[in-house]
């Protein structure tokens, strides 16, 4: 597979020569500081491609173009947006940057409770603890039907949890929800984040979706003539938060995405980590089963509690069986080869690194350290030598 790393641009205190060292060949990037549904234009392109081209690395795939919230929910100016959608493909196909991650999660991105959980090495994990999250939805938050969402026992234990906790846990709690993700468009303060929610009042899980598959009816085309694989994230976690609807979650939703579109251009993230934090996923049989569907692969490691809880475990351990994956995924590549596919190689990068070694206190963006990616590159990388001999 194509050794890839997610890169967050020139104010990314991992450095390009930092990436070059890790062993990948090829950056994952966006134009961040124009993510805000604007048409991405060619010279910013072909700038940010200089600039990882002079490290020695290529600009393998865009993560992410993103899909404003008025197109999720075809309110506003979503026509205009998906227009820009459309050339923003077209200038990046131009480039040569044919492999767009984007995900279409309603409000959030990437939910933590939290982003320093102690490991038992001494380094830090991300973590999702139902019960906090409970707190914060039901008693904080106080989210019109929260109460709805969450059993008995948790909101119990949830009030517990959240009499011992003090102002400042409970700040970084609410930062750590709805205040800070890498490379999100915007972030929100409680009342904009209630305002938001208000928009999703009404809209059900089938009007979510069939948004998006009203979304990739109109850019598939145009991928389509551009030669470029469109790769959707799944939701994470796999299942509702905020009462907001999740429509990415399963095999059931991945293979209803595909039907509805049939495109080579319309195709899968495998991330394992956000599937992998279900009980209802089995990652080896979806990499197998979509295989010739998967135009990217983001393979981390989770650890499930019965309740609903997960953290980030070391690439190499938690509950998926990372080998079978990479096994299953080397296996399609050698059938695109043998059939002549030209993107006969799945790009994949080492997601979500613990925080270790020099890494540890370091103002990094949490799950992007670069000692713990080095290290899961480094692990990846040998199931993969040890599987191709």
């Amino acid at each position: 597979m194509k050794q890839t790393w997610r890169w967050f641009g020139p104010d990314d205190s991992v450095q390009l020569s930092h990436v070059r060292q890790a062993g990948a060949t090829s950056v994952v990037t966006a134009l961040h500081h124009l993510n805000d549904g604007r048409i991405w234009p060619e010279d910013e392109i072909f700038k940010r491609k200089a600039v990882i081209e002079s490290a020695g690395l290529t600009w393998s795939v865009v993560e992410s173009v993103i899909v404003h919230e008025d197109v999720k929910t075809r309110t506003g100016r979503f026509r205009q947006l998906i227009d820009n959608y459309k050339m923003s493909i077209r200038n990046l196909a131009k480039a040569g940057i044919t492999t767009i991650c984007y995900n279409f999660m309603a409000i959030t991105d990437w939910t933590r409770t939290d982003l320093t959980y102690p490991m038992w090495h001494g380094g830090t994990a991300l973590r999702f603890d139902i019960v906090d999250f409970c707190a914060y939805d039901v008693l904080v938050l106080k989210r019109a039907g929260a109460e709805a969402d969450h059993p008995a026992e948790r909101i119990a234990a949830a009030r517990a949890r959240l009499a011992s906790m003090s102002e400042s846990d409970l700040a970084r709690l609410e930062t750590n929800l709805i205040g800070w993700v890498p490379a999100r468009e915007f972030i929100h303060d409680r009342e904009s984040f209630r305002r938001a929610l208000d928009i999703y009042r009404d809209v059900s899980a089938e009007g979510f979706r069939e948004n998006l598959f009203s979304f990739l009816r109109e850019i598939v085309p145009a991928a389509e003539e551009e030669g470029v694989r469109m790769a959707i994230h799944p939701d994470d976690p796999p299942f509702p938060l905020f009462g907001l609807p999740r429509i990415v979650k399963d095999a059931d939703d991945a293979a209803a995405l595909l039907a509805a579109c049939p495109s080579l251009s319309n195709g899968l993230t495998l991330c394992t980590g956000s599937y992998g934090a279900s009980h209802r996923n089995d990652l080896p049989e979806m990499a197998r089963r979509f295989g010739p569907d998967i135009h990217f692969a983001h393979l981390r490691n989770v650890a499930k509690e019965p309740d609903g809880s997960f953290h980030e475990a070391e690439h190499l351990e938690g509950d998926t069986d990372m080998v079978a994956v990479v096994a299953a995924l080397l296996d399609e590549e050698a059938r695109r080869r043998a059939a002549g596919r030209a993107d006969w190689e799945i790009p994949m990068r080492p997601d979500h690194g613990h925080a270790i070694v020099d890494d540890i206190g370091k103002q990094v963006n949490p799950g992007y350290s670069c000692i713990g990616r080095l290290k899961g590159l480094a692990e990846l990388r040998g199931i993969m030598r040890a599987l191709e001999r």
